[in-house]
């Protein structure tokens, strides 16, 4: 006796599967394609609008160029205006820096003035001099007000950096090297020398 076998209906689900994976797929590549683009998100970019963001850049450069041009232009026309203002002090400087000096030595002309007047119509000598002492006084004065010293190294030590030795002589009882005559005072302004003191020194 032949017992026969039917095939449950699992085994012929698995068999069908396998089968349909032996199949090629249907799909054409050209359908397929689309599906992988839409995965992918890529869109291709308008070249219009890739120009248009181009001259928008281009335009925003050229106004940067533009601002950065007038203030170049800006500062050199203050740096000229510098220059002038300063050359014009310094001119300025030069010219009238003697003003108030002058202005200090005025009353001293004045002075010399009226004691040479007053000498004409007197004739008094003691008077004269009396008045140029006055006048020397002030006019001292006014140079110690601008800095200037006066050099006058009588019985000092010979110093060369102030003095300047006319001729040495030998003097009884004086030490070597010092000064014993001043024929011509010697004048410092504000620490620098103007003019030696013209001396005769000890041998």
């Amino acid at each position: 006796m032949v017992v026969q076998h039917n095939d449950t209906p699992a085994e012929n689900s698995s068999e069908d599967t396998r089968e349909k994976s032996r199949q090629p797929d249907s799909t054409s590549p050209d359908e397929a394609a689309p599906e992988v683009a839409g995965e992918n998100g890529d869109t291709e970019s308008d070249p219009a609008d890739e120009l248009e963001k181009l001259r928008h850049e281009l335009a925003v450069q050229e106004q940067r160029a533009n601002e950065a041009g007038e203030r170049l232009l800006r500062a050199q026309a203050e740096l000229d205006n510098v220059r002038k203002r300063s050359s014009r002090d310094i001119e300025n400087a030069h010219k009238y820096a003697l003003d108030k000096f002058v202005a200090e030595l005025l009353p001293v002309l004045d002075s010399l003035e009226l004691g040479i007047s007053a000498a004409e119509n007197s004739g008094d000598a003691s008077g004269l001099k009396e008045g140029m002492d006055l006048t020397l006084k002030k006019f001292a004065d006014v140079l110690e007000k601008f800095g200037v010293v006066v050099i006058d190294p009588q019985g000092e030590k010979f110093n060369p950096e102030q003095h300047e030795a006319v001729s040495m002589q030998a003097e009884e009882g004086v030490e070597s090297g010092m000064v014993i005559s001043v024929m011509q005072k010697g004048y410092e302004l504000n620490g620098r020398l103007i003019r030696p003191a013209m001396v005769m020194v000890s041998g």
